[in-house]
């Protein structure tokens, strides 16, 4: 029976309270009012993450007077912190303060972190005397300067995970699943929020950037420090219109006790029929464990099938009280098979992020020793090529949905395009294709430098046009357009209901160990080449920089090798269902 519309209206959404404490109701909470300004503050995360890291490793050389590799481990160790911190607030939110208090908590400490690094740019004593790049009279950035700025940075890290860990799902929180037109909507804010994300990201690569490098760092530091109590404000100004949810409780407890149980029976002999083993039907009186969907048997990874072993201590009367770290029900451990199974998808895609972090490190640097100039008297910031890399994410995005997807439905009777797994490889071939087009442009870029004589001056403009550094950043964007979303559809719908939150961190940790891997591999390569010819020199018209991108390009192509093989014997869930007769529930939105 449909109720009439004013009931509709009037009519409490299930498992939602409002800012009182009372049954959310759908005529006064949720929906658009409260999603709206959930979209604001993190439209504002983006301009603010993305204005200090894409521009950051020319502060780091030209004012701090570090060198490239210094400067570029810099950059991605506080991107890779930014990310890898997500897991913490993810826990936090969850277990002890909720998304709501998480976001704005986490934008708080950003506002904090982003003024002092306003601060640091202002006062003179935070800074290294200035000089000419590469000259005898250049000190690089003391302890006290270095310590400023990594707190700046690091605080900034920590609120951008907190916000970025609990945004999304709480703006998903502001609409009813079980509503027809309010999952409509729901999946409406999913585009929203993805394509106010890129619009952020492109007013920071281009006019925050350009106020950084033609008016000041002062004042591109300031607008981001304004522009997120802006957002806070904004975003708290919602309250009242917002729905909440109830604590879902530590995620990973359920991964932790089935490891914990299946060690404790390990001296115990599996039974052969899988039947026998303590499984949801057994369960009294636990209703959420008890709403589980029920999953089949598999063969794999059987020594975690001995935390379903009943023990005599935990029979009663053909049924079973459920002791987390004692027993665990059969579909918990085949729960917890499904995230093992997702984690050599998780491990092969760490690469491309590595290959990601060098747009916003050396291509930068390569940029600031290039012609920027657009006719005679505008000149472009080096940082600001990352609009063409922006760009890419957005016009591959439209090009997949409005071409690819239907494409497929017609000829290939996939109305969802390519499978999670296809479309991250095609993300993967292209970052290959991307370090190919960044070596080959180093070894031009020091060619015409060498004819030019102009090798041993680090601070000449070399007569050749920063556009051609184009490719690579079309490349990676078109690259992350398809392995970030492919890679958000493979873990949300791959993995167990119940691990949700788990299994979305997997996937933010594939970007933050590619930056962690990148500085990493940085570190080792300028250690091992600086004896000789430095290939990441801070000169970089008498370094190498081509054979660190080769370096790249051929651990993508091993990585890439790896990824077919695990691809190709992963069964997708909705399969191993469907073989077992059993019908999937829905996991979330897929992701076009």
């Amino acid at each position: 029976m449909t109720l009439p519309q004013t009931q509709q209206e009037t009519k409490a959404v299930a498992d939602a309270w409002d800012y009182k404490g009372q049954p959310a109701l759908k005529s006064t909470s949720g929906g658009w009012s409260g999603a709206a300004m959930i979209l604001g503050v993190e439209a504002v995360e983006r301009l603010v993450t993305l204005g200090i890291a894409v521009n950051l490793v020319v502060y780091l050389t030209r004012t701090m007077h570090l060198g490239n590799a210094s400067a570029a481990n810099i950059v991605t160790n506080f991107m890779g912190t930014s990310y890898i911190l997500t897991l913490l607030g993810g826990y936090v939110a969850d277990t002890f303060l909720g998304r709501y208090l998480t976001v704005g908590v986490g934008a708080t400490v950003q506002a904090i972190g982003v003024t002092i690094l306003t601060f640091s740019t202002i006062v003179p004593s935070l800074q290294p005397p200035k000089c000419d790049l590469g000259s005898a009279s250049c000190i690089p950035a003391n302890g006290k300067q270095l310590a400023v700025l990594f707190t700046a940075l690091y605080m900034t890290a920590l609120g951008t995970a907190f916000l970025k860990s609990s945004v999304s799902g709480f703006g998903t929180d502001q609409f009813d699943e079980s509503d027809p037109k309010e999952k409509g909507r729901m999946i409406k804010f999913f585009s929203w929020f993805f394509f106010l994300i890129n619009v952020g990201a492109l007013t920071a690569v281009t006019i925050l950037v350009y106020i950084q490098d033609k008016v000041g760092r002062k004042f591109g530091y300031g607008i981001c420090a304004c522009a997120i109590v802006v957002g806070l404000v904004v975003f708290l100004s919602g309250t009242k219109k917002y729905r909440f949810k109830k604590l879902v409780g530590n995620p990973l407890a359920q991964f932790a006790s089935v490891f914990v149980a299946a060690w404790r029976k390990r001296h115990m002999k599996l039974p052969f029929d899988a039947s026998v083993l303590f499984n949801i039907d057994d369960i009294i009186g636990d209703e959420n464990v008890k709403d589980k969907q029920k999953l089949p048997h598999s063969k794999e990874f059987r020594f975690l099938d001995k935390a379903a072993i009943k023990g005599s201590s935990t029979e009663f009367s053909g049924t079973a009280i459920l002791n987390n770290w004692n027993l665990a029900t059969l579909t918990d451990v085949e729960e917890v098979k499904l995230v093992i199974r997702m984690l050599p998808t998780w491990g092969t895609t760490i690469m491309f992020w590595t290959v990601y972090a060098q747009m916003t490190t050396f291509s930068v640097s390569q940029a600031t020793t290039m012609d920027r100039h657009i006719g005679k008297s505008f000149e472009i910031p080096p940082a600001s090529l990352t609009a063409f890399f922006v760009a890419s994410v957005m016009l591959v995005i439209v090009f997949y949905d409005r071409i690819i997807v239907p494409l497929c439905a017609r000829y290939l009777n996939n109305p969802h395009g390519f499978t999670p797994l296809q479309r991250i490889a095609i993300g993967l071939v292209m970052s290959i294709f991307a370090m190919i087009a960044a070596a080959l442009t180093e070894i031009r870029r020091l060619n015409v430098a060498q004819s030019h004589g102009l090798t041993n001056n680090p601070n000449a403009v070399i007569p050749m046009s920063v556009f051609w550094l184009v490719p690579q950043f079309l490349l990676v964007g078109g690259g992350e357009a398809l392995t970030y979303i492919g890679q958000l559809d493979f873990f949300l719908r791959e993995c167990p209901k119940g691990m949700k939150t788990m299994s979305t961190g997997l996937f933010i940790s594939t970007i933050s160990l590619g930056f962690f891997f990148s500085s990493i591999l940085v570190s080792i390569v300028d250690k091992v080449t600086t004896k000789t010819r430095p290939w990441l020199a801070d000169n970089l018209n008498q370094g190498k920089l081509y054979d660190f991108y080769w370096l790249l390009a051929i651990l993508s192509v091993l990585n890439m090798m790896l990824f077919f093989y695990c691809a190709k014997r992963y069964v997708y869930k909705e399969k191993r269902l469907a073989e077992a007769g059993i019908q999937m529930e829905d996991s979330g939105p897929v992701c076009h």
